[in-house]
């Protein structure tokens, strides 16, 4: 073997951490930037979606290119909880009622899940707080500090950045690499049509 050129040696090297910014893709911020808080780890999510019986879903859409319309469909079809929607603006989604607040759910949810936008997460939080509610779940691309740190404060589960349908259908074994439930278990690499 030839000697290491070193001018090709460091080409090679692994970068440092001040020049790992120059790998990231561009438009996509890092991960943990500016993140301090610690959510729960997977069994503490599965237990908490285990214990909860009924979920209010703020923020509900009848749009059904909305995420909230996709998670609300799946988990009113897919699951046994108690699904309540809530939207000021709306009166039905899915043929279920819509309440204008938490405040004017006839039970108080275990679960609270927030399709709000950033600023809003504080005001909902504390609504959560207000009603009784057990746990404050933020949807994926959620990330709001002052709001995880109020609901802990008062008690409450806290999950942020994650998709409640894909926690339960991982979990429940229903998860498809598409996000659906496909009810076929099976080893076999599936056929596609041509």
């Amino acid at each position: 073997m030839s000697a290491t050129n070193p001018a090709t040696a460091d080409a090679c090297a692994v970068p440092a951490v001040a020049d790992a910014a120059a790998c990231a893709l561009p438009g996509v911020a890092p991960a943990i930037s500016g993140r301090t808080w610690v959510g729960p780890n997977q069994q503490e999510r599965f237990a908490l979606l285990r214990r909860a019986k009924s979920v209010a879903i703020v923020g509900a859409s009848n749009n059904p290119a909305r995420a909230s319309f996709f998670v609300a469909t799946y988990l009113l079809s897919s699951t046994a909880y108690d699904v309540y929607l809530v939207n000021p603006r709306e009166t039905e989604i899915l043929g279920q009622p819509v309440y204008a607040s938490l405040a004017d759910l006839p039970v108080v949810p275990d679960v609270v899940d927030v399709f709000r936008r950033h600023d809003d997460l504080p005001g909902v939080a504390q609504e959560a707080i207000d009603v009784g509610a057990k746990a404050l779940w933020l949807q994926l691309g959620s990330w709001n500090e002052e709001a995880a740190a109020l609901a802990e404060e008062a008690g409450l589960s806290v999950v942020m950045d994650r998709c409640i349908k894909i926690e339960h259908a991982r979990f429940h074994g229903g998860l498809h690499l598409a996000g659906f439930d496909t009810g076929v278990i099976s080893s076999r690499r599936q056929l596609l049509s041509r």
